[in-house]
């Protein structure tokens, strides 16, 4: 099994913005920046989130991706430990808050709520020790393709990615690019700007699969 078939195989893609948008994000990606989010809540240890659509899901104007969920809203469940004798929902308000800021402000996935469950009370703070930083990824060569070049100028791009397929995928009007995400870039304002580089008459059809952070 290739490097990419594996990450294809233990992940899925979550719909990014709107149907309209042709987006979607890794969903590993998107629960490590919320673990990190969550890390900074203090009283309290999440377990790992989980994501559902919180309907039946949209229309998309563009093959949904193997692997991916159609677009719509999310809903995005956790499992909490806290600590005995502080308010609990002022805990769980302060971690509400922050997942959806990572979520919808900093990604651009649209929330439609955070169901937290508290599953254990602590007697003393918890020890928070540093994550473990994720696996690297070995960023292919760009192919020779008009669109992949493009691809490279948007602000926000750090690299195209293989991890769910070539980096750069082509059907009649339509193209599929996979890249990584600059940290500090809106997810979803790089995709969209991604797409309108590329969209043409031609080629009015573009998705755009955002794998990681960097």
């Amino acid at each position: 099994m290739t490097t990419a078939e594996t990450w294809h195989a233990t992940d899925r893609l979550l719909p990014l913005g709107d149907a309209a948008d042709g987006a979607w994000i890794a969903e590993r990606t998107v629960r490590a920046l919320l673990a990190q989010a969550a890390r900074r809540v203090r009283g309290v240890v999440a377990g790992r989130p989980g994501f559902r659509l919180a309907g039946e899901g949209a229309r998309s104007p563009v093959p949904v991706p193997p692997g991916g969920l159609p677009p719509g809203e999310l809903r995005i469940s956790m499992d909490v430990a806290a600590v005995a004798g502080r308010p609990l929902p002022q805990l769980t308000g302060r971690l509400r808050a922050a997942l959806l800021d990572a979520a919808e402000g900093t990604l651009g996935l649209k929330v439609a709520g955070v169901d937290l469950r508290v599953t254990e009370l602590l007697d003393t703070p918890p020890d928070r020790p540093a994550p473990p930083p994720p696996p690297g990824r070995t960023s292919p060569p760009a192919p020779d393709d008009p669109a992949a070049l493009t691809t490279l100028t948007v602000p926000g791009v750090a690299a195209l990615t293989d991890a769910f397929g070539a980096p750069l995928q082509r059907t009649p009007g339509h193209v599929r690019v996979e890249v990584a995400v600059t940290t500090g870039y809106r997810a979803l304002t790089v995709a969209r700007a991604i797409s309108r580089a590329l969209t043409t008459e031609e080629q009015p059809k573009v998705t755009v699969l955002i794998s990681e952070l960097h």
